[in-house]
């Protein structure tokens, strides 16, 4: 999802720190790509209290400022359009990520195209467009240029572009520091968020699998990747149009999910929206019931009368994450008969993070007002991206002409529910709709919003060919229920008996990657096949992709006879002791209990604590080992097994048995050659 900012140009989406504004960007220091300093000050997780007031300070001024704006009736109004943020993932070869961002954004020499969070993620920003006409077309026609330049340039490094909300490959390992974007601003945003957690960053997902795991950056957020879309608004018509993205944002969301993996794990149908919950998260735990806000947020309720409840709503609930030095006194330029940038107040929305969220903005010398729609995930394919960008949009229209103020019909505690059902089920969703209707996902889609949606886009004057073409994607998605979403988890469960799961996880992202040039929509394609991810040995690089993760373990107090009845009826050779806390304190082997069987014979050795034949202190692994040092280690040290540890806890275990899999993709390989 959203980071911090990359450098970029002024354009619709060009509004804070996470969407570009170089204005904006100069007081933050952003780096050119050359590496020439943009701009004297840098942003920072500001401790000092005098700069946190001074900041504050500052913060209250645009606010005031932003008011006075809009009573003056400056907000640009009587024109609306379109634009559209691009995220995407590069891989390699292997089909893992490739952080070769830094790179690839020095030879494109072009504004459009920014950093992200990760190394291998970039993120385009499309020159608006005034809605009617082809504008659609037109977006889709950029977006393929656009991604096809970074394409052409990745491929001479061995490298392709995936269009997909979570990289089916990405490991944990990924996501170290090693691979943050070397710029000030994510190390500030890093350091920011991770001291007001005050501890480690923990995710838990439930879905048909289950993830719980802990990591100790804010990186847990590079998973993410959407196709962010922005709908400008007269600023008296700002409360209708917000009240009805939060009434649609469900709806539409259900028709596009994307990203049911994580960690080869299935969770929601749309895993993003958990998942940017929880990674950007900086509640902690209190020691009574007490309502804290999270700073990836729905909001509360509708609103009623400007944008101003919003900003100020927001400001209210949330401390000043980073600060840097403001140059701008907003009165001052209001003054002089200019429009002041409001850079403290853009500062804070950015680390904000509404799934519908107000922006400001300067075009061409008029500040304007806009809704960005970031709960829509990156892919499956860009014809899918520009459909669910037109059905948002021409629902924002159609609901507007056809329900006016919407808060009258619907609860907003409703919305909210809609949105995280969605997130968790897709088009499998139930909703509670206008009027206390009930209608199924499919149901509302095709039965009321596909027509309300055509009904918008033929007002807003776009052509009919185009509102045929999206919106027939849309109908045909949702009629065969074949999302991004189902088209992954079915691939995978088609694959369920075929190769080991990174070899399966790397064909889907192939398959992605193949498919996505085609042009043809997601609900179009086949399933993937394990054949597809070509070269086996991207599969077995760490041990991390292929580790046995699910273990039986015993507490060194326990009977022995109890590993013998693990070993017995799991067929398995050793049996990892762990203490309450899942940190490793030895190992049972099979070779250890046949040895208390020589020594005090069948009938005596149930009683013995595995504390007294356990290993103690084993040798053990990084998840990130590379096998080659695996192997290596496990000959050098003449042992059969090696528990994974990370951070001093147990994560898995390779042994010999793991090896099997690597010798049979080599043998395959070399007969395949000859």
């Amino acid at each position: 999802m959203t980071r911090a900012a990359g450098a970029g140009r002024s354009n619709l989406t060009s509004d804070s720190v996470d969407n570009h504004d170089p204005l904006f960007l100069q007081s933050l220091g952003t780096p050119l790509r050359n590496g020439a300093p943009m701009g004297q000050h840098d942003v920072t997780p500001e401790l000092d209290p005098a700069a946190i007031r001074a900041f504050t300070k500052s913060l209250l001024s645009d606010l005031r400022a932003l008011e006075q704006i809009l009573e003056s009736d400056a907000i640009e109004s009587g024109i609306r359009r379109f634009g559209a943020e691009q995220e995407l993932i590069l891989v390699d070869r292997a089909w893992r990520p490739a952080p070769i961002a830094i790179e690839l954004l020095e030879e494109l020499d072009d504004p459009r195209y920014t950093t992200e969070l990760a190394r291998f993620n970039l993120e385009i920003n499309l020159d608006p467009v005034p809605i009617g006409g082809d504008a659609f077309a037109q977006v889709e026609a950029h977006l393929n240029e656009l991604v096809g330049r970074v394409g052409d340039l990745a491929r001479e490094r061995e490298a392709s572009v995936a269009l997909t909300g979570i990289l089916p490959t990405l490991s944990k390992s990924d996501l170290s520091l090693d691979n943050i974007t070397p710029r000030a601003r994510y190390y500030a945003l890093n350091e920011a968020t991770t001291r007001m957690r005050g501890g480690p960053y923990r995710l838990q997902i439930e879905g048909t699998d289950e993830l719980r795991i802990e990591h100790e950056s804010v990186m847990l957020e590079a998973c993410n990747t959407s196709f962010q879309i922005h709908f400008q608004v007269d600023a008296a018509d700002f409360p209708l149009y917000y009240n009805i993205a939060q009434a649609i944002a469900a709806p539409v969301l259900a028709a596009a999910v994307n990203s049911p993996l994580l960690f080869g794990k299935r969770l929601w149908r749309e895993t993003r929206i958990a998942l940017f919950q929880q990674s950007v998260d900086t509640r902690s735990a209190t020691p009574h019931i007490r309502d804290l806000s999270s700073r990836v947020r729905f909001g509360e309720k509708w609103i009623a009368r400007s944008v101003l409840e919003v900003f100020q709503e927001d400001v209210a609930r949330f401390r000043v994450l980073m600060a840097t030095q403001i140059d701008e006194d907003p009165f001052e330029v209001l003054a002089s008969g200019s429009i002041p940038s409001l850079k403290a107040l853009q500062l804070h929305n950015s680390t904000v993070y509404r799934w519908n969220r107000p922006c400001y903005g300067i075009a061409q010398g008029r500040p304007h007002l806009r809704i960005e729609c970031r709960a829509l995930p990156a892919g499956p394919s860009i014809p899918d991206e520009v459909a669910n960008g037109a059905f948002w949009v021409g629902l924002m229209v159609g609901m507007a002409a056809e329900y006016g103020d919407i808060t009258h019909l619907m609860d907003f505690d409703d919305a909210k529910a809609n949105f995280l059902a969605a997130a968790r089920h897709g088009l499998k969703t139930g909703f509670t709709w206008l009027k206390g209707g009930s209608p199924s996902a499919p149901e509302l889609i095709l039965g009321e919003l596909l027509p309300l949606a055509r009904h918008g886009l033929r007002s807003a004057g776009v052509r009919g060919a185009d509102i045929d073409r999206y919106c027939g994607i849309i109908e045909a998605r949702v009629a065969s229920a074949r999302t991004g979403a189902r088209w992954l988890v079915e691939s995978l469960a088609a694959m369920k008996d075929s190769g080991i799961r990174s070899e399966r996880l790397a064909a889907l992202t192939a398959a992605i990657v193949n498919r996505q040039k085609s042009g043809r929509p997601g609900h179009e394609w086949e399933l993937a096949t394990l054949d597809e991810a070509g070269d086996w040995r991207g599969n077995y690089l760490r041990v991390e992709q292929y580790m046995i993760t699910d273990l039986f373990t015993v507490r060194e107090d326990e009977l022995v006879d109890f590993v013998a009845f693990l070993m017995d009826r799991k067929q398995i050779r050793h049996v990892m002791v762990e203490d309450n806390e899942h940190k490793l304190v030895g190992i049972v082997s099979y070779r250890s209990l046949i040895r208390l069987m020589a020594r005090q014979g069948v009938s005596d050795y149930p009683m013995v604590p595995v504390r007294e034949i356990m290993e103690p202190n084993p040798i053990t692994i990084a998840p990130e080992t590379p096998s080659t040092d695996a192997m290596e280690l496990m000959h050098r040290k003449r042992v059969s097994a090696l528990p994974v540890v990370k951070n001093g806890k147990l994560v898995g275990l390779v042994n010999e048995a793991s090896f099997i899999e690597v010798a049979r993709g080599l043998l395959a390989s070399t007969l395949r050659e000859h």
